[in-house]
């Protein structure tokens, strides 16, 4: 009789690992918006790691969170690492820097949870502003694969996406007209 318990169970742990490594190896989150103000503006908000706290939803999240910054203020090598009790502890660094056009970041989670993500903003001009769309790209382990299973990547991380792209939106914009009126 245990002997049939512990072989049932075994076999429900298999069927959910071999269920769990068929999800998906990568994710991409991104959201977008239009923004009417010059691209100029709104990369600004983006390449100068310093104004993240400013329009970044991730920033503002954890009142504990500590930063320090290292190498170049803005573009490529401009890096912050974090720690805080409810965000954790992670690097974020320019990787690339197309003006007016693209930043790419590499964004390491240290805590809780390890990995190494692709964060991309790219700006497409459009007659009177620009259109940003901030993506996220990674890779799922094992762990990540399971996670996926009951928390939605896409709706968790989409969500600050668009509140942040909400808040950079107002930031460009309010500059914008204070750049028009001087």
């Amino acid at each position: 009789m245990l002997l049939n318990l512990a072989l049932t169970v075994l076999g429900v742990v298999a069927v959910l690992a071999a269920f769990v490594a068929t999800r998906p190896s990568s994710f991409r989150v991104a959201r977008g918006a239009t923004i009417s103000a010059p691209p100029r503006v709104v990369f600004a908000q983006i390449e100068d790691l310093h104004q993240w706290g400013r329009w970044s939803p991730f920033e503002r999240s954890d009142p504990t969170m500590t930063k320090t910054y290292t190498g170049a203020r803005a573009g490529v090598g401009a890096s912050f690492h974090y720690a805080g009790m409810k965000i954790g502890e992670g690097r974020m660094t320019i990787v690339e820097s197309a003006p007016h056009e693209r930043i790419r970041v590499r964004a390491e989670f240290i805590s809780p949870f390890t990995a190494t993500n692709e964060i991309e903003f790219t700006l497409r001009p459009f007659p009177g502003g620009v259109a940003v769309t901030w993506a996220m790209n990674g890779r799922n382990s094992f762990v990540g694969k399971a996670i996926s299973l009951v928390m939605n990547m896409d709706r968790m991380v989409g969500d600050d996406f668009e509140k942040g792209l909400a808040d950079l939106k107002r930031l460009s914009e309010g500059e914008a007209r204070i750049l028009t009126v001087a």
